[in-house]
């Protein structure tokens, strides 16, 4: 029993140690933060205009072009990282079928780019 103790002591310390940095981060902001809410800032903000106007206003097209590119590099990051563990096991295959994957999410971004969609002014 004694030799289970200590094959586990570390896995108890290290809860306990994550578990202490945890309360401390959610418990911090209370303590050190100042309050001083005014309507601005305890509004509900939904892509960039108030809540609660009209639903059949018109916004700027730019934020779907924003969500689109949210989307392809989190499609991308989706698909790095398995690619990244299994790299020794795909082969030349699977190497070149992601620089494929990687080459068309960049033609992507230099249309997107081309066309303005990352500018704000």
């Amino acid at each position: 029993m004694p030799q289970l103790l200590n094959d586990y002591l570390p896995l108890v310390i290290f809860i306990g140690v994550s578990g202490l940095i945890g309360v401390a981060l959610l418990v911090a902001p209370f303590i050190v933060a100042y309050s001083r809410p005014d309507t601005e800032k305890v509004s509900a903000y939904e892509c960039g205009f108030n809540a609660f106007d009209d639903a059949r206003m018109k916004f700027d097209i730019r934020f779907y072009l924003v969500s689109i590119l949210f989307i392809i590099f989190d499609l991308e990051v989706a698909f790095l990282f398995p690619w990244a563990v299994a790299f020794h096991d795909v082969g030349a295959f699977g190497f070149w079928s992601m620089m494929v994957f990687l080459g068309v999410l960049t033609v992507g971004f230099a249309y997107e780019w081309k066309k303005g969609a990352l500018e704000w002014d």
